[in-house]
């Protein structure tokens, strides 16, 4: 069974509930890995993020609930996908924030 779990429509996506969803580093983290690929879709597993399961399961509502991702639920697991056109559309310019900012903390992590 494959089973898209709810998430806000675009109309209703509000700024605050996005940042306030990003201001933690692991879902950070996980919007930004989507972002980079946003086509991708990616199970829950596929994050190494270094929690229990249940901390890994609350991420990933926040992110869904907020409408940073949608989620299918396949029974045994879910599978996870930015809502890259959604967030375009209602915040413009966002996604290509987050992106270059992830660009120039990894640049300057690399420069030392």
């Amino acid at each position: 069974m494959n089973s898209l779990l709810p998430e806000p429509n675009v109309e209703d996506l509000d700024l605050a509930t996005v940042l306030a969803a990003l201001a933690d580093p692991h879902r950070l983290n996980i919007a930004l890995a989507l972002a980079a690929a946003p086509e991708t879709v990616l199970r829950c597993a596929a994050f190494d993020i270094p929690v229990t399961k249940a901390t890994r399961t609350h991420h990933f509502r926040v992110l869904r609930e907020a409408g940073i991702i949608r989620q299918h639920d396949h029974g045994n697991g879910r599978s996870n996908q930015l809502r890259l056109a959604d967030l375009r559309q209602r915040f413009p310019g966002l996604v290509e924030m987050l992106l270059a900012e992830q660009a120039e903390r990894g640049s300057a992590i690399r420069d030392g």
